[in-house]
């Protein structure tokens, strides 16, 4: 049974640092690209960023790119999501997904 776990999300004040955390199992984890998606109020589901199996490519969508970092760690099943110079806009649930699965998300809160 496929799960992913997502953890890390809370409020921060504007300009503030978090890294999130996606906790893989139920399928050969090291052998897919993955991503991780967010939802902000009243939007849609929306892609971030994307990285492949051996975690050597990512790709960012432009609201994030140079702010927020992908990366894997395949011996954990682990993917994370480091995300720096937070703004109100990026307040949204963030998943973590694998083909057409998520989690239930984490809630990043960005306010002062």
């Amino acid at each position: 049974q496929v799960q992913l776990v997502e953890s890390g999300g809370a409020l921060v004040q504007p300009g503030g640092s978090l890294t999130l955390s996606c906790s893989a199992s139920g399928f050969p984890f090291s052998s897919y690209v993955m991503r991780w998606y967010r939802q902000a109020p009243g939007r849609e589901r929306e892609l971030v960023a994307t990285i492949d199996s051996g975690g050597s490519t990512t790709t960012y969508e432009h609201f994030v790119k140079g702010r927020f970092t992908i990366s894997r760690d395949n011996t954990k099943n682990m993917m994370y999501l480091q995300l720096n110079n937070l703004k109100p806009e990026d307040t949204a649930i963030y998943y973590c997904g694998w083909l057409g699965s998520w989690g239930q998300g984490t809630q990043v809160t960005v306010s002062s």
